[in-house]
Formats: C-alpha cells, sequence, structure tokens
C-alpha cells in the first residue's frame, strides 16, 4: 500500500470470491489500509458471487460498511463488482443495511440497465472484437467502450479504465487454460492521454498485480504458490509503468489535459517483448495440447498477430532533448519537446540501449539488462523500466532483475483460488475524480483468482475519510 501511495493511490478495491480466507485476508487489508492512511473498499467478482447471492453480498457490505478504512462516496459505501450483470440489486441495498455507492461492472453491450445504480465500471481496458478477444474483422477502440457507457449512464458518474497489457498463456496442465492476449504496444501512453481530456469521475488501473493476464504494474514481490504464470512472469519487472502514471495521476488530479506540467524529472520509459510474435516456442509450451474450446486456443495465443515487433518508447522531459534507442542493429534517433512523447522502434535482436541527450550533453543512458532473442524466450512477456540515474547506478553495481513472484512452486491445480491464501491479490488500479476538480484514486485488491484491481483517487471532502 505505501507503494501504491506513494504515485498518488489513495485506496484499494478488494475483489473477493467465497474462498474461506476471504474474511481473514479482507480483516489484514481493512487494517492496513488504516495503518497506511488509505481507504478500502469491496469488489465482488461474480465468477465467483452466484447471481443469486444478493443476500450474501449485502451482508458483506454490511460487514465492513462502518469500518474506519472503508471508502465512502457521497457519504455512501462505495462498492463494486467484477461483472454481476443481473444480480438484484434492491435485495443487495436492502441486506446492506445503509446507503450504498454502487458502481458495479454491469455491461450496457449485455443490454443490462444502469438505472438502478450510481456508476459503472468498464472492464474493457484494451481494444477488443466485442466478444473478449483481440480485435478482427470487427474493432472495438478503448474510446468506444467509454462511449457505450456514458451514453447507457446518462449524466451519471463514469468509472474508466486504463492497463498497459493483457496477454495470458495456460495451457491444459491446468483446470483454468485460457490462451489469447489483446493489443497492448503504445496503450499505455495513448490511453493516460484520452484520459486527461475525457476526464471522468473515476479511473481504475488494470492492474496492480495480475501476474497470470501480465498486465500487472505493481512489484514483482509477492510470495505464493505457481498458477502457472511464473512461465512469462519471473524477472519481467513492469515498475516502469507504475513510474510512468505518477505525473499522469498527478495531471488527472489538477483536472489538466496536459501532463507536461506534472513532470517533475527527465525520464525515459521503455517496454518490449524479449521475441518476435513469430517466435517457435513448439517444444515448450504446453499450449500446443488440446482440445481447443471456450478460453483456450491451441499454438500461440489468440491474437497474437495484432501485436508488433517493436520497442516502445515513452520520454516524459521537463526541456526538450534527443532520444536515441538501438535495438539490435535498429538504430534510431528522435527530436522529444517538453512533455510526454511517444517513439516506435523496430525490434532489433540483440542489445537494447537507450539514452538521452540535452545540449550536447548525455544525461541519461544505460542498456537493458534483458537482450531480445530470435527464438523462445518466455512466451509473450512485457517488460517494462525506466532509465534514470538511480538504475543506471544500480546496474553499474550489478543490480540484477527480481528473480519475480517468488514463486512456491505447486503443481497441484486444484482449482483457479489456489494460490491467493497465501497472499493479498492488487489488481486493476481506479481513479477517482469529483466536480469541481476533486480526484480520488484506489487500487483494487484481489483475493480469489485474477481479475481487477483499482485505485482511486480522493481530493476533496466528498467522501469520509
Amino acid at each position: 500500500m505505501q507503494r501504491a501511495k506513494a504515485v498518488g493511490v489513495d485506496a484499494f478495491a478488494l475483489n473477493i470470491g467465497t474462498d474461506s480466507f476471504t474474511d481473514t485476508q479482507l480483516d489484514y487489508a481493512y487494517t492496513s489500509a488504516q495503518n497506511n492512511g488509505m481507504k478500502v473498499f469491496l469488489s465482488f467478482d461474480f465468477n465467483w458471487w452466484g447471481i443469486g447471492s444478493a443476500t450474501a453480498v449485502g451482508r458483506k457490505i454490511a460487514q465492513y460498511a462502518n469500518h474506519p478504512a472503508q471508502l465512502k462516496v457521497d457519504n455512501k459505501v462505495f462498492v463494486s463488482t467484477f461483472v454481476g450483470d443481473g444480480v438484484n440489486v434492491d435485495t443487495l441495498r436492502s441486506e446492506a443495511g445503509q446507503p450504498i455507492y454502487l458502481a458495479p461492472n454491469f455491461r450496457p453491450s449485455f443490454g443490462t440497465s444502469l438505472a438502478n445504480v450510481e456508476s459503472a465500471f468498464n472492464w474493457m481496458g484494451w481494444p477488443h472484437n466485442g466478444n473478449n478477444r483481440a480485435p478482427d474483422s470487427n474493432t472495438v477502440s478503448v474510446a468506444q467502450g467509454d462511449q457505450q457507457y456514458i451514453s447507457a449512464l446518462n449524466g451519471k458518474d463514469y468509472m474508466a479504465p486504463v492497463s498497459p497489457w493483457f496477454f495470458t498463456h495456460f495451457g491444459r496442465e491446468v483446470s483454468y487454460a485460457k490462451n489469447w492476449l489483446f493489443p497492448g504496444d503504445l496503450l499505455w501512453f495513448d490511453r493516460w492521454q484520452q484520459l486527461l481530456t475525457l476526464q471522468p469521475r473515476f479511473v481504475e488501473i488494470v492492474s496492480w498485480n495480475d501476474y497470470g493476464e501480465s498486465h500487472y504494474v505493481g512489484p514483482l514481490s509477492s510470495s505464493h504458490s505457481d498458477d502457472g504464470a511464473s512461465k512469462w512472469v519471473n524477472d519481467m519487472p513492469h515498475d516502469g509503468w507504475l513510474d510512468m502514471a505518477r505525473p499522469y495521476i498527478a495531471a488527472y488530479k489538477a483536472g489538466a489535459t496536459s501532463v507536461a506540467n506534472y513532470i517533475t524529472q527527465d525520464q525515459l520509459f521503455y517496454w518490449y517483448r524479449p521475441q518476435p510474435m513469430t517466435a517457435n516456442c513448439d517444444s515448450t509450451d504446453t499450449c500446443w495440447q488440446g482440445p481447443e474450446g471456450g478460453d483456450y486456443y491451441i499454438g500461440r495465443p489468440n491474437g497474437y498477430q495484432t501485436v508488433t515487433d517493436s520497442v516502445f518508447v515513452v520520454a516524459l522531459l521537463r526541456s526538450a532533448g534527443t532520444v536515441q534507442v538501438t535495438s539490435g542493429n535498429n538504430v534510431r534517433s528522435f527530436s522529444a519537446s517538453p512533455g510526454a512523447t511517444s517513439f516506435t522502434v523496430p525490434m532489433g535482436v540483440g542489445q537494447q540501449k537507450f539514452s538521452l541527450t540535452q545540449g550536447g550533453t548525455t544525461v541519461l543512458s544505460g542498456t537493458s539488462l534483458k537482450d531480445i532473442i530470435d527464438g523462445c524466450a518466455r512466451f509473450w512477456p512485457i517488460y517494462a523500466r525506466l532509465t534514470s540515474n538511480d538504475l543506471l547506478s544500480k546496474a553499474i553495481s550489478g543490480y540484477q532483475y527480481p528473480r519475480g513472484i517468488h514463486i512456491k512452486h505447486n503443481t497441484n491445480y486444484h482449482n483457479h483460488n489456489h494460490d491467493n491464501h497465501q497472499c493479498l491479490y492488487y489488481h486493476k488500479s481506479c481513479y477517482y475524480k469529483h466536480n469541481h476538480h476533486d480526484y480520488q484514486d484506489f487500487v483494487r485488491i484481489n483475493f480469489n483468482h485474477f481479475h481487477h484491481f483499482a485505485i482511486k483517487w480522493y481530493k476533496h471532502n466528498n467522501y469520509d475519510r
């Protein structure tokens, strides 16, 4: 929580299922939030809560509603969900026993009415085909999803998503086999720019530590058993994405439409896959085992053709400079203006080098610790790191990648939840903004399987600390 708070996060959403350990973990989370000056709220994952469980959901809300760390918006207990279309909202409210501010992930595309909620959360933070897969002959942009929700909400508050990536590659060795991706590329940069223009009341970052879907922005430090994601997660830190969000969060809270005035130091951020999209991983890839069906596709992940073999670079600068990127034998130089600028370089096999020159002096330079190889490196992970003087000093002194999620290997894949009893799962990050430039920030913690994590921000007095 301290790490999230340092970049502007004010609260955590607790994404929960129906596991026996849920209350124990919730108690820990509420206590931690109280001790760290943050807020939390419940988010019910309806992959586990049934549509007919409105009574149980309402009673769970009541159980924690009066805790000092409980988030309240407009003097109401804030509650969210992952899906849940069709749950009886009237029963849920009645069992909660006090006013609630309901911001569920109900989906207008399913025909679900949003008449009986205060807000709604859109989980689809990536371009897709309208059916939870990568774009094909049909493409639905994230911005189009925004407009669908805004229209359905008809003036009510909207909770918008922002996510850097999505890749999952679980084979038939586990019961929850799933194998697809959504295109990311420069999505993290482009989406933050959109949100500064859109200025919704809430924004959720998807996610803090959803390792299984590869969109984690938190540190690789959770100790838990291996759900199979270690194949593409270990030694793949995404911390750079979190650091890159800091000035955007500050700009969003201030109601600014540009991040330029909120950049406090010159920084370069970069990310890339460590192998081409056509890499042959057949000999070690469990996703070549059948049968195909549902979320599972044999071979390379569904949608792999929608990504590009590129290195992605973002410069956040206080003054102009020249950015040079070397990807294998590909060398490119770019003029970068003050503010935020993005660049794309064709992926080249070999070392990845980055530098920033200002006034004829090289002020930042470094070589990534992760080469791109012409072969199967780690399926489809993404690597994000920022180049700064601090990181350069670590690299010079022999700094190594974190091991990853410090996995305790467990081959007993008896269900989708087996690894969560050992740790708190953080998922989507969500930001809250009220009228008159009031902003809020939540972080969603997932206690069951991987879905989302929200961070929201508060900056005014329309919520109860």
